[in-house]
């Protein structure tokens, strides 16, 4: 049995997203996509319409100096249009290193993503490492 399209949907996108591949991580999503990060940092908000997540990927590239790293450790879905990974994610910010393990709650609609819902381990360390806006 192959893996479910969902799951390979949710994989390229990580992979696309680890290789530096912003073209074709945008060409998973719809139009319309809206990316929604916990906590109060400056890189948390409900970022909607691909152009500003994009915007918010380069943020988090530029804030951690290209060190930002994630590695994926599964993904599920219900058959229904939804799917959840988990995952560890890495960075460094400043003289500050952070490893945390997190997830994403996907929404899919016509093989494309159409919302992703982040949560992390510890909102209150992940918005120490990120600070507030500058």
């Amino acid at each position: 049995m192959g893996e479910h399209p969902d799951v390979a949907l949710v994989r390229r996108g990580y992979e696309a997203f680890s290789r530096g591949d912003m073209e074709t991580l945008a060409s998973l999503m719809t139009g319309d996509v809206a990316h929604h990060v916990p906590g109060s940092s400056q890189m948390s908000g409900h970022f909607k319409g691909r152009d500003n997540v994009m915007a918010m990927y380069a943020k988090l590239a530029e804030l951690t100096g290209g060190t930002f790293a994630v590695a994926l450790h599964d993904v599920f879905t219900d058959g229904r249009g939804h799917a959840m990974s988990v995952h560890t994610w890495r960075a460094d910010h400043g003289d500050r290193g952070i490893e945390m393990r997190g997830g994403i709650f996907f929404t899919i609609v016509g093989g494309k993503v159409t919302d992703l819902d982040e949560c992390v381990a510890d909102i209150e360390e992940a918005d120490a490492f990120f600070g507030t806006a500058e």
